[in-house]
């Protein structure tokens, strides 16, 4: 089977790339995917047999904050075109990434299943990003309902590992934190925004890389199969064991600012029962072979 799988070179995409090799990773550099002409033009080109969509605008919470046009202008209108792109060229099979950003802020019960995705509206400080999301959910769901295909979607939790976005700007938490902590020198206040207090499922890159052929192979259903782990922590305990790890000898201070969503843990019991055999890597495992790619870069 021909894959093609958009975002390439984003971080998922090049961890993928280590474990599907002979899959096509197409990144900005083969096609804007803002222009619905070349995003026909390079489904035309390529003919797969299947479309692994991981193309998107990320960033961290201050990256959403500032930016949220940015945000919701570029997922849809590239969702938009990927999505009808693979339909007007008859590719039969369709799976394509959202997010647990998707789901409402707050909820009557935790951890969240697929079926609350539309009980209530996206967190503020993701707001742009969260509908941008369920907006390809929505569409996704249409054209399987409309046209019978076998398009279907996957919402992975908070993602973290090596290859990651380690900029000061626009990286997520685990990665800046990484950063903030290895560059401090002993004795050294580091700030974190927040009060260290809200809860994050951190999912390793290569668990959810392992699972998508899988989910590529067996998911065929309207419901956005949530993807996570089962620990749920808090920023505070996240940054102590990232402090165990490296052994530094810094003061942790949080500004008390944007502590973004207080907790968006999800089930993963539909995963579970779909693929039996899926293994979580415990998050100080994944933190300690993060911690050892980016000393390496160094």
């Amino acid at each position: 089977m021909k894959v093609l799988v958009t975002g390439g070179s984003g971080f998922v995409g090049k961890r993928l790339k280590h474990l599907q090799p002979d899959w096509v990773y197409l990144s900005s550099k083969d096609a804007n995917l803002t222009y619905p002409d070349e995003c026909y033009d390079l489904i035309s080109m390529h003919k797969p047999d299947a479309v692994v969509h991981l193309a998107a605008r990320v960033g961290g919470i201050k990256d959403n904050i500032d930016n949220p046009a940015e945000f919701f202008y570029s997922n849809v209108i590239m969702n938009t075109n990927i999505v009808h792109a693979c339909y007007k060229n008859n590719v039969p099979r369709l799976l394509a990434s959202l997010s647990t950003c998707i789901f409402p802020d707050k909820l009557h019960k935790y951890p969240f299943t697929e079926e609350d995705v539309f009980s209530g509206a996206p967190t503020k400080s993701n707001f742009s990003y969260g509908y941008s999301k369920r907006l390809l959910l929505v569409q996704i769901n249409a054209y399987r309902e409309q046209y019978g295909l076998n398009y279907s979607t996957f919402s992975p939790s908070n993602l973290y590992g090596p290859e990651d976005n380690f900029d000061n700007d626009k990286s997520h938490f685990v990665p800046a934190m990484i950063r903030k902590i290895l560059s401090a020198k002993d004795g050294d206040d580091v700030v974190f925004w927040g009060t260290g207090t809200p809860l994050r499922q951190q999912l390793y890159v290569d668990d959810l890389c392992a699972l998508i052929p899988k989910l590529l192979e067996s998911h065929n259903t309207n419901k956005p199969m949530i993807i996570c782990p089962d620990e749920n922590l808090s920023i505070h305990n996240m940054i102590e064991t990232c402090i165990s790890i490296t052994k530094k000898q810094v003061n942790v201070v949080f500004n008390q600012q944007n502590d973004g969503q207080f907790r968006k843990d999800g089930s993963n019991q539909k995963l579970k029962e779909l693929i039996p055999s899926v293994e979580f890597t415990a998050f100080r495992d994944g933190l300690e072979k993060t911690i050892l790619w980016y000393k390496k870069q160094q």
